[in-house]
């Protein structure tokens, strides 16, 4: 399930925005984004009426007057998203200098490329850019920017808005790409089995049982990894080399 009503924008935009309102919460995003979630509660705060769930391509006018007034402040993007089971559909516009610049855009089929996907397309519409990250688990796909700036961090209302509240800040892309490339590596190595055993390493280093068999047997399956399964003699001579390396032998 994923299910999302927004207004994304420049973070410092956005708080000054909702600052005063007792239902306006600011989730911050990646790339000096954030999202305000039109929960219920804001909506009727913003325009003293009442909506229940999506709305259709034509924005309530009240609302629309909301949108064109923030977008005064800075160009902004009204998106929705509604996903249960692998179906959905999202609608994005873009609001620029008091009025709508692009869109409504809707799809249902996602059928064409991912950046033409209506957030994604209105991401790129705010002037955001891909900054060429790949999905560990499909290295050909580039993560798009709904992922980039972190609208996949929570799946409904409810989150984004205890997200707002608690204030997080999103680890950088960076540092999440890094730790799921070390989880994956990690998983790859505990199921190698390395050319020689532990008692083999300790002959052959002359050393005891203890953490250094440890690094040198971890040495051996990221060899492994890296190369493919090693012959006899070749693990022994690696394990050789690193371990005068690690001045060991």
């Amino acid at each position: 399930m994923y299910y999302l009503v927004a207004v994304i924008a420049e973070a410092g935009m956005l708080r000054d925005r909702v600052d005063r309102m007792e239902h306006g919460a600011v989730a911050m995003l990646r790339d000096g984004m954030a999202l305000v979630p039109v929960s219920q509660a804001l909506f009727e705060e913003l325009t003293g009426s009442e909506h229940h769930g999506l709305f259709s391509e034509r924005m309530p006018p009240a609302f629309d007057r909301v949108l064109a007034e923030w977008s005064t402040h800075g160009p902004l993007a009204f998106v929705q998203a509604d996903f249960f089971g692998g179906d959905g559909d999202q609608t994005a516009t873009v609001w620029r200098d008091g009025a709508p610049a692009w869109g409504p855009v809707h799809d249902r089929r996602f059928d064409g490329p991912r950046e033409q996907w209506p957030i994604n397309a209105a991401l790129a519409q705010l002037g955001l850019r891909s900054a060429g990250w790949t999905y560990s688990s499909n290295p050909t796909l580039a993560v798009d920017l709904f992922d980039q700036i972190g609208l996949g961090m929570e799946r409904d209302m409810t989150d984004w808005l205890d997200h707002a509240r608690s204030g997080a800040t999103p680890a950088p892309y960076e540092d999440l790409v890094r730790e799921l490339k070390r989880r994956e590596t990690e998983e790859a190595l505990a199921g190698i089995r390395p050319a020689l055993n532990g008692r083999e390493i300790m002959t052959l280093l002359n050393i005891p049982s203890g953490p250094l068999v440890g690094a040198a047997t971890r040495r051996l399956k990221e060899l492994h990894l890296e190369r493919g399964p090693l012959p006899h003699e070749v693990a022994e001579a690696e394990l050789h080399t690193w371990a005068h390396e690690q001045g060991i032998a």
